[in-house]
């Protein structure tokens, strides 16, 4: 296992907290508590040697989304759409 960590800015506090997906092939199991000012992600993955797709993905997903919480991404091989769908899950769930 491999664990990554992440920081953004962010401006949006999430209203309350949510889980969304699991931890299963090519899936990705998302869970976000809300905070005050920046947006901070733990990746665990199964999958090593793309540090550099995870920061691509999360770079351009948190310029768009400016959510300040805590994501903490359980991965079992998802591709970077499953990543993105699972993370505005998340927002969605937590901002209703």
């Amino acid at each position: 296992m491999q664990t990554l960590r992440y920081e953004f800015p962010a401006d949006r506090p999430a209203a309350r907290p949510s889980h969304v997906g699991v931890v299963g092939s090519g899936d990705l199991e998302v869970l976000m508590t809300p905070a005050n000012d920046t947006a901070r992600v733990r990746v665990r993955t199964s999958v090593e040697g793309f540090d550099t797709v995870w920061r691509t993905v999360l770079e351009r997903f948190f310029a768009r989304h400016r959510i300040a919480a805590a994501f903490e991404l359980n991965d079992f091989g998802a591709t970077p759409g499953v990543v993105t769908l699972r993370l505005r899950q998340a927002i969605e769930e937590g901002n209703p």
